[in-house]
C-alpha cells in the first residue's frame, strides 16, 4: 500500500513539474516575442527570417551594423492617414486661425473652401491649390516659431473619428517593428512626403526616431540676422518634395547609403521600395501595409484619393515584397487596443 501511495505521489509531482515547465516555457516565449501585436502569419515570419539572416555572423548573408538601414514612410505606414493627411488637417486649422489677418481669404479659393468647410470645393482646387494652402500657413516665420506652432497643435488636436490625439493613432505593430529592428543593430529613418519640420518636433517621442533621422518635404529657408539674432526664416516656396521619385533622391542626399529594408503603404512609396530592394548583393526586404480593416481603422487601396495603393500592390507580387493584411496579420492596430 505504501509503495502504491509513493508511486502515485511521485507521478503527481512529476505531472506538476511538467505543467510548470510548460507554463514557464510559454511565459518565456511570450516575453521573448518582440512583435506581440503581430499574428503568427506569413508577414511576421518573413520579418523575423530576414532579421535573423542579416544578423547571423560568419554567414554569406551577414550585413554589418553600419549598413543595416531601414526606411519607413509615415502617413498610412506608421500612423493613420484618413480621412485626410494629418498635416493637411493642421494646415486647415491654420487657415481658420489666421483668417482674421487675411480678410481677402473669405472670397479667395482655396481659402474660401476651408473657411466654408466645403470639402468638395477644396478637392476641386487640386494639388496646386493645396500647395498654396501649405505655403500660406507654413511660411512667413522662423523655423523655431514654426516648430512651436506645430508642437502646440499636435499636442491638442484630435482625430475626428477616434477623438484621440493623432500621436495615439500610431500603429502598435509598427512601433514594435521599429524597436525590434533597432534592437538588432538597424538604424531607422522616416522618409515621408510630409513636411520634415512638421514631423521632427515629435518623431523621437512617438517613434524613437530622432530629428536627424527624419527625411521629408521642405520649403525654402534662408538665414537672416533679426535684431542681432541669427534665425532661419521660412519662405513661401517649395524646396523639395519627398514623395514618389523624390524619396530615393532624399535617401541618397541625407543618408548616403542604400537601405536594405523599406516599409510603405501606397504608390507614393513605390520608388523607395524599388530603390531599396532592386539592387545590391546583400539581402533586401520590402513591406507594404495594406489597409483592409474597416472596423478597427479603414479599408482602402486602388481607388482611394488618400494613400492610393495600386501600382505598388501589383509590384509587390512581382518583386516578392511582403504585404501586410491589417485585418488578418495584426492582433491590434493602436496602442492600448
Amino acid at each position: 500500500m505504501f509503495a502504491i501511495h509513493d508511486f502515485l505521489k511521485s507521478a503527481r509531482d512529476g505531472a506538476l513539474a511538467v505543467v510548470a515547465a510548460l507554463l514557464f516555457a510559454a511565459s518565456a516565449q511570450a516575453q521573448s516575442d518582440a512583435l506581440p501585436s503581430w499574428n503568427d502569419t506569413a508577414p511576421k515570419a518573413a520579418i523575423v527570417a530576414f532579421v535573423e539572416k542579416v544578423t547571423a555572423e560568419n554567414t554569406p548573408d551577414f550585413v554589418p551594423e553600419a549598413e543595416r538601414i531601414a526606411v519607413f514612410d509615415n502617413d498610412g505606414t506608421l500612423w493613420t492617414e484618413h480621412p485626410m493627411y494629418v498635416q493637411l488637417a493642421f494646415a486647415l486649422d491654420r487657415v481658420k486661425t489666421m483668417a482674421s489677418e487675411h480678410p481677402e481669404w473669405k472670397d479667395t479659393q482655396p481659402f474660401k473652401a476651408v473657411l466654408d468647410n466645403d470639402m468638395k470645393a477644396l478637392a476641386a482646387v487640386g494639388e496646386k491649390g493645396l500647395i498654396e494652402l501649405l505655403m500660406a500657413t507654413h511660411s512667413g516665420m522662423t523655423s523655431d516659431e514654426f516648430q512651436k506652432i506645430a508642437s502646440d497643435w499636435i499636442a491638442t488636436a484630435r482625430d475626428p473619428k477616434f477623438k484621440k490625439p493623432y500621436t495615439e493613432l500610431v500603429y502598435q505593430p509598427m512601433l514594435e517593428l521599429l524597436g525590434y529592428l533597432r534592437a538588432n543593430g538597424f538604424k531607422t529613418f522616416i522618409v515621408s512626403g510630409g513636411g520634415v519640420e512638421f514631423m521632427r518636433p515629435w518623431s523621437e517621442q512617438v517613434y524613437g526616431v530622432p530629428p536627424e533621422q527624419v527625411i521629408g518635404s521642405s520649403i525654402k529657408t534662408q538665414f537672416e540676422m533679426r535684431d542681432d539674432v541669427p534665425t532661419l526664416f521660412r519662405l513661401p516656396q517649395v524646396n523639395f518634395i519627398d514623395d514618389k521619385t523624390g524619396k530615393p533622391v532624399g535617401i541618397n542626399q541625407h543618408i548616403g547609403r542604400r537601405p536594405i529594408a523599406a516599409f510603405g503603404n501606397s504608390d507614393g512609396d513605390l520608388e523607395m521600395l524599388q530603390w531599396t530592394t532592386m539592387g545590391g548583393t546583400t539581402p533586401r526586404f520590402g513591406l507594404i501595409v495594406h489597409h483592409t480593416d474597416a472596423d478597427r481603422e479603414y479599408a482602402y487601396d486602388r481607388q482611394s484619393a488618400i494613400g492610393r495603393l495600386d501600382k505598388a500592390l501589383d509590384a509587390a507580387a512581382v518583386n516578392q515584397w511582403t504585404v501586410v493584411d491589417m485585418k488578418t496579420d495584426w492582433k491590434r492596430i493602436f496602442p492600448g487596443k
